[in-house]
């Protein structure tokens, strides 16, 4: 089995990046977001996973900041692997690599709109205290959720999110 290289991404990395999206989330267009993401100017670690001489993987973690409170904060999101390479490691590597990245520059919490069973793996719990930038249909409600890399917790408000992300429909169904 290939070990799993995981690395900031570089721009001869974007065919690559673009390539995956389609194939693990056929009935979403994330593209535009990630190409936004990596090309705006928004402050972000992309990250990603590679097995041999191919990349596997992608990820991006977002910073953010928590309205009313003077901590930073980081959206995990988009978090794609080649359906060729799932369910050998690369999401759970990209994450955790990624969590590193984050508590050297001081990130005290990381916020996903995501599959509870998946990410409950990496600790993620639901979310009540911080908001979503747009309201979220209530079925996705447990799908909110956060971690703390400090082991504090932020007062209660609402997640600011860069340009990027300020798009109501990637907020909903």
């Amino acid at each position: 089995m290939d070990s799993i290289d995981i690395r900031e991404s570089r721009a001869e990395d974007i065919d690559s990046i673009m390539s995956i999206y389609p194939k693990a989330f056929p009935e979403e267009e994330l593209r535009p977001v990630v190409k936004e993401l990596l090309g705006d100017g928004a402050e972000a670690i992309s990250l990603v996973g590679c097995l041999g001489d191919g990349l596997a993987g992608h990820v991006i973690f977002t910073i953010c900041s928590i309205g009313g409170s003077d901590k930073t904060a980081a959206l995990l999101a988009p978090l794609a692997v080649d359906p060729v390479s799932q369910k050998r490691g690369v999401g759970g590597a990209l994450v955790r690599y990624g969590f590193e990245a984050l508590k050297k520059r001081n990130v005290s919490h990381v916020y996903v709109l995501g599959d509870p069973a998946y990410y409950g793996r990496f600790g993620f719990a639901p979310e009540a205290n911080i908001a979503p930038p747009y309201p979220i249909p209530p079925e996705w409600r447990e799908a909110w959720q956060s971690i703390s890399l400090n082991g504090a917790s932020p007062p209660p408000g609402k997640l600011a999110v860069p340009a990027p992300w300020r798009k109501p429909a990637l907020w909903g169904p």
